[in-house]
Order: C-alpha cells, then sequence, then structure tokens
C-alpha cells in the first residue's frame, strides 16, 4: 500500500515538473572565468586542455639509446615509463622476467654515463637486493624497470649485459617437501 501511494505521488510530481515553465533566477553563473569576455586569446589559451600532437610528444618524450651486442638504437621515451617498457615496445631485447615487479634481476641495464647514473633516484632495498644477484654487477648497474624516464635523463645511454641470471625455469613445478 505504502509503494503504490508513494508511485503515485512520483507519477504526479514528474507531471507537475513537466508542465511547469524552467526558469532561472539569475543569469550569473557559478563559473564566472566562462563569462568573462575580458580575458584575451592568450590567457585562455592557459585554460586548454588541447595542443598540438607533435608539441605534446616533443615535450613529453626524452631520447633513450640502447647499446647491445648488435649496435646501438635510440628511441624516444615518454616521460613517467620505464626503460624496461620501453624496450619492449621498441622491439629491443631486454628481459623482464618479473614484468618489473621486482622480484628478478634480468631487466638489468648499464647506465653508461655516471653523470646520467647521477640524475637518477637512488634505487630502494628492494633494487639493490636484486642488483646483487645480477650477472656482471657494475657500479652503474640499475634495473630497467625501475629507471622511470623524466626530462633530465634525456640523452640516457643503457647498454644491454652479455647476459642474465633467471632463476625461474619455465615449466618447471616444484615437488612439495
Amino acid at each position: 500500500m505504502f509503494i503504490s501511494k508513494l508511485s503515485r505521488l512520483g507519477a504526479q510530481a514528474s507531471k507537475a515538473l513537466s508542465k511547469a515553465p524552467l526558469t532561472i533566477p539569475s543569469r550569473r553563473s557559478f563559473f564566472p572565468i566562462v563569462q568573462n569576455d575580458s580575458l584575451d586569446a592568450s590567457s585562455r589559451k592557459l585554460f586548454s586542455t588541447t595542443t598540438s600532437q607533435e608539441e605534446n610528444e616533443d615535450k613529453q618524450k626524452i631520447s633513450v639509446t640502447f647499446f647491445d651486442k648488435d649496435g646501438e638504437q635510440e628511441i624516444k621515451v615518454p616521460i613517467g615509463m620505464s626503460m624496461l617498457e620501453a624496450a619492449h615496445e621498441n622491439d629491443i631485447e631486454l628481459e623482464g622476467a618479473c614484468e618489473g615487479s621486482l622480484a628478478c634481476s634480468t631487466s638489468h641495464v648499464i647506465v653508461m654515463d655516471v653523470e646520467q647514473y647521477n640524475k637518477l633516484e637512488d634505487p630502494t632495498d628492494e633494487e639493490n637486493d636484486m642488483l646483487d644477484l645480477a650477472f656482471g654487477l657494475t657500479e652503474t648497474y640499475r634495473l630497467g624497470c625501475q629507471v622511470i624516464a623524466k626530462p633530465e635523463l634525456d640523452g640516457l645511454r643503457l647498454a644491454l649485459p652479455a647476459a642474465t641470471r633467471n632463476f625461474v625455469v619455465e615449466g618447471y613445478k616444484p615437488k612439495p617437501h
């Protein structure tokens, strides 16, 4: 009974609203910047969410060169992307057995310039633990999954190691003790 009364009341309200003219009490907007015609075109550009595609690409990518046994390959890497992801997107053979979850050392790379290495954030304890497992560790080794592109790394040069240690054997199923 209560539901039927409520539905009738809702139907009556709906009819009344559809017949009533819509009136706006004031023409003043809550967002005066939208209606303000005194802004010149250059200041309106600050509020624009669109830019030219070329402008976006140049400002949001850095140049990274990968060196391996076959030579070198220069790529453009979007700001915020890891070197592991960038390598995979550009068909560079950088292994990443754990897919960037800090559970292996297979994505390790050698930062070729000490100055560039010093611009990187310090490795976390977890990264250092994984780097201890890396084959042929040197002073400027980092995990490619933990090196994130940022503007000050433009021109970064990374060498791929000659070998990696992967403790996971595909298809191996451990037997319970």
